[in-house]
Order: C-alpha cells, then sequence, then structure tokens
C-alpha cells in the first residue's frame, strides 16, 4: 500500500512539472538558467543579482546601445561549447532566449557565432593538437564541417521552441573584399532581417582551414566588427571569456575593468583564450573597427548572458567603445572591409588639392613611387613622402604598369600607356580622416 502512495504521488508530481513545463513552452525558469549559464554562482546569488540589476541606472555615455535598433551579438567558442568540447546546451539555451527578448523590444538581431571547429574535433574524435595545428588543413576543415551542422542544428532546434526564424550565413574575407560580393552579403542581410529572421554568422572553414591567409579573417572577432559596420549595425556585444577589457590580465594584482575605452588606455595583454582564434588583442582591435564605421561596442563576459540585457540596456557593464560618426558604406567597405595589397607614393601637390575637395584625379605624374605587386582594380594604400598613409584608391592599371610608367622611366617607350593615364578616377579615391 506504502509503494502506491508512494508511485501515485509520484505520478501526480510528474502530471504537475509537464503541466508547468507545457504552459512556458518549454522554457527554463529565469532563476534556474541563469544559475546553468554561470555555474561558479549559486541559484539564490544570481537571483538576487538579476533583480538588482533590472533597477540599475543606465549609463548615459551608453544612450546609444540602449537605442540601436539593429544589433549584433558575437559570442565565442568558450560560450557555445565545454572546456571538453562538448555543446554547452544551457549557454546555449540561455543566449537564444536573449536574443528573442531583443527580437521583442523591435530589434533587428543578427548573431556571429564561433564553435563549430571545436565541436566537430570532438564529434570526430580528433586531438586538440591535431585541430589546433594551423597546418593540419583538411583536419580543421572536416572539424568545421561537421561541427557547423550540429551547431545550426541545434540552434535552429531552440528557436524553433520560441517560434523565431533563423538562417544560416557561412562568409570568407574574401565576400568583404569583393565590393559586388560584400554589396549582396549586406542586401541579404538586410532582407532576412526585414523578414524578422536572425541570421547565424560564421567564417566558411570548411574552405579556409581556418588558416591565416589574405583571405581568411584573424577570428570572428574581425569578422562581427566589419559586419556590423557593413550591415549598418548599432549596436555590437562581442561576449567573451572575460568580464571586460582589463589594464592587465584579470587576477593579476592591479588589473582594473576599463569601463569606457580611449586610444591612450594602456592594456597588458596575456595568453589568449585556449579554444578560440581571438585573444583579448583581437578584440580590442575588432570593437576599435567597429567603433570606427559607427557602431556602438561594448566588450563583455559571455559565460553570464545576462550582460546581453545589459549592454543593450545601456547598464555599465563590460568595457564600452563610443563610435564615430558613421562613414557612408563605400567608406566603410575602402576602410575596414579591404585590405591594401600595395602602396602609391604621391606628392605634395595631389594631396592637397584633394584635402580642398576638388576631386582630383590621380595620373602616373602625381606618382613619386610603387610598392608592391598587384592587378588592376585592386585597393591600395596612398602615401606621402613620409610614410602616412592619407587615402586609399582602386587602380585602373597593375603596377607594373605603373612601375613602367613613371615619370623616373621617362626614356622608355611606351605605346599604350603614358603618365597623361589615369592611375586612379577621383570617383575611386577616399580620404582618411
Amino acid at each position: 500500500q506504502d509503494k502506491q502512495h508512494s508511485a501515485s504521488w509520484i505520478a501526480s508530481l510528474l502530471t504537475f512539472w509537464l503541466t508547468i513545463l507545457k504552459e512556458v513552452k518549454w522554457k527554463i525558469p529565469r532563476m534556474i538558467r541563469s544559475a546553468i549559464s554561470f555555474p561558479h554562482r549559486g541559484c539564490g546569488m544570481n537571483f538576487m543579482l538579476n533583480a538588482v540589476s533590472r533597477h540599475m541606472h543606465t549609463d548615459p555615455s551608453r544612450q546609444k546601445l540602449k537605442d540601436a535598433k539593429r544589433v549584433v551579438v558575437k559570442v565565442g567558442t568558450a560560450v557555445v561549447a565545454n572546456s571538453d568540447g562538448t555543446m554547452s546546451l544551457s549557454r546555449m539555451g540561455a543566449l537564444v532566449e536573449k536574443l528573442r527578448e531583443l527580437k521583442l523590444q523591435g530589434r533587428e538581431v543578427l548573431l556571429v557565432s564561433s564553435g563549430a571547429m571545436g565541436l566537430g574535433r570532438q564529434s570526430l574524435g580528433l586531438s586538440k593538437e591535431v585541430v589546433g595545428n594551423p597546418d593540419n588543413i583538411i583536419d580543421r576543415q572536416a572539424c568545421a564541417a561537421a561541427g557547423q551542422e550540429l551547431l545550426m542544428s541545434m540552434y535552429h532546434m531552440m528557436f524553433s521552441r520560441l517560434d523565431v526564424r533563423c538562417a544560416q550565413v557561412l562568409i570568407t574575407q574574401e565576400d568583404f573584399v569583393s565590393r559586388q560580393r560584400y554589396m549582396h552579403l549586406t542586401d541579404t542581410l538586410d532582407k532576412l532581417t526585414s523578414l524578422g529572421t536572425i541570421p547565424i554568422i560564421n567564417e566558411n572553414d570548411v574552405v579556409t582551414g581556418g588558416a591565416r591567409g589574405e583571405q581568411v579573417f584573424s577570428d570572428n572577432d574581425k569578422l562581427s566588427a566589419i559586419l556590423a559596420a557593413g550591415a549598418d549595425a548599432d549596436g555590437l556585444a562581442l561576449l567573451t571569456d572575460v568580464e571586460a577589457v582589463f589594464t592587465k590580465p584579470p587576477g593579476e594584482p592591479g588589473a582594473e575593468r576599463i569601463k569606457i575605452y580611449k586610444e591612450a588606455d594602456t592594456v597588458e595583454i596575456g595568453a589568449k583564450s585556449g579554444m578560440g582564434r581571438g585573444g583579448m588583442a583581437a578584440k580590442i582591435t575588432a570593437a576599435r573597427v567597429a567603433a570606427r564605421g559607427g557602431v556602438a561596442t561594448c566588450i563583455a563576459s559571455g559565460y553570464d548572458l545576462e550582460n546581453i540585457t545589459k549592454v543593450f540596456g545601456g547598464l555599465d557593464v563590460g568595457t564600452y567603445f563610443e563610435p564615430d560618426t558613421r562613414p557612408n558604406k563605400r567608406q566603410r567597405w575602402l576602410t575596414l572591409a579591404t585590405e591594401c595589397v600595395g602602396k602609391l607614393i604621391v606628392g605634395a601637390k595631389f594631396r592637397e588639392a584633394l584635402e580642398r575637395g576638388t576631386d582630383p584625379t590621380l595620373y602616373v605624374s602625381d606618382l613619386i613611387g610603387v610598392s608592391g605587386s598587384f592587378p588592376v582594380r585592386s585597393v591600395i594604400s596612398l602615401i606621402d613622402e613620409d610614410g602616412h598613409e592619407f587615402a586609399r584608391g582602386i587602380t585602373q592599371k597593375k603596377s607594373a604598369e605603373i612601375k613602367d610608367a613613371l615619370p623616373t622611366s621617362a626614356g622608355k617607350q611606351h605605346s599604350t600607356f603614358t603618365t597623361v593615364h589615369v592611375v586612379i578616377q577621383p570617383s575611386d579615391i577616399l580620404l582618411l580622416g
């Protein structure tokens, strides 16, 4: 009889909780979710912290983050995966719910998510040493292929539970270097967000192998910064494995959080993250790139997913990077998304004309020298005689033709290219601020 009573009691309890879960659409209660997503703090402590955060005052200097209509959230490998390479379901679930909350606030949301290679490594049974070696390109590409499917499947399942659509977008740096592909990409992102869909973006390591080179992002921090600037985002949250930018590695004596980053700030960089490619130096560089593109940016901890709410609530969390005045889209492409493959040393008269706003054409006769080897329609740096870059442009001629036609080579005979020919059209020249 006691056994029957116990079984009846257990059945009633299970029925009760199944009813509760059905009513809340299988959401994990906020208090439990917070404790799971930040496991080294107690459940009660998280409950109190969340309650306090709702009553924290907005930092006036971060109003642009609070007002941001289109936002980009970047999460690293350490956020979506555990230290052993397995998927962190609790943190991913909390992340998905936080992104849904941003959408319910009327914002357009884009997610840049690392983690595919790490998850694929664990799935395929390869060692960290093998996959961590950039020379093992095929192994890394195989891991990226296996891991990306796992990552997107989980994101799709979790977002679907909350009635949110998502879409996979895989890109390489070459998609930014080509202006046509850059425009196609940003137009696609515009369309997806207008349809209420969250694009989930990652570098296509299946074709790049995650190796370093001209057409490979050094990390997803840089990718998210350039993407945020190119996609007209208003705010960017770079979520990482530390709470903010500190004057020196956290944990060392005298380390202090930098609340608002200034160019004059001195930061002592320590060892980079264990599973990802980007350390703190990469995150600072990326945040500065985004800020130059007119995007209000914050570096904060991704272990506590409440930080997403805090960052875009304008609260004093992490390290804030104040945005510059937003350049136009062409300027952003030339200065942020492209890599200069050569340099043209230009005389003072041309620079003066450019700074006066007369939109001068750059002729071979304006040049003093050429550095590098590049084809037609390459993005190059215009530098003065002291070596300072003052402009960028897209060449009409390849480097060999320009070198051959320089005034110093005037004794040579040229039938198709002379010093009166154009090197860069006015519409392809951008004066740097």
